[in-house]
C-alpha cells in the first residue's frame, strides 16, 4: 500500500505538535513495515522545513528534514503534473492540485491530512491520521 503524507502530517512531526504529534509519528513510522510504502513532495518537504526552521532554526530543521529523507520516499513534482494541477477546474488551491498529482503519479493508495476537505477533488481516498489508523 502507498501511502501519501500531507505538510500538516510531517510538521507535527518535526515540531512534535501536540495532540496531532503521535499519530503522524505512528504513520511515518509504518514505512516498509506490513507492505507500507509512504510518500511525500518535495513541496510538503518544504513547507514542512519553513515550519521547522520557525521553531527550531534552519540547522535543526534541514536534518530532521534529512533524516525524515532517509526514511519515507519522495514523490516528483514536474511540468506534466503541474499542467494538470492548473488545468483541472476542480483544483482551486494550486498547492493542493500539485501534491494531488504527485500522489496520483506514484499511484498512492491514500491521503493523509489533517484537513481532507482540502483534497475535495480526490478520486484517492482522502483521511486524517486517526482514521487511517483505526
Amino acid at each position: 500500500m502507498k501511502v501519501f503524507v500531507d505538510a500538516n502530517i510531517i510538521i507535527a512531526v518535526l515540531n512534535k505538535e501536540y495532540p496531532l504529534f503521535s499519530l503522524a509519528a505512528r504513520i511515518l513510522s509504518l514505512h516498509k513495515k506490513r507492505n507500507i510504502q509512504i510518500f511525500t513532495s518535495p513541496l510538503c518537504l518544504a513547507i514542512a522545513f519553513y515550519f521547522s526552521s520557525k521553531k527550531s532554526g534552519d540547522l535543526v530543521a534541514k536534518k530532521k528534514i534529512e533524516i525524515l529523507c532517509r526514511n519515507i520516499n519522495i514523490t516528483t513534482i514536474n511540468e506534466k503534473l503541474s499542467r494538470q494541477a492548473i488545468q483541472n477546474a476542480k483544483v482551486h488551491d494550486f498547492e493542493d492540485g500539485l501534491e494531488y498529482y504527485s500522489a496520483v503519479h506514484e499511484s498512492c493508495n491514500f491521503i493523509v491530512t489533517e484537513n481532507p476537505k482540502d483534497f475535495y477533488f480526490s478520486k484517492i481516498p482522502v483521511v486524517n491520521c486517526e482514521q487511517f489508523l483505526f
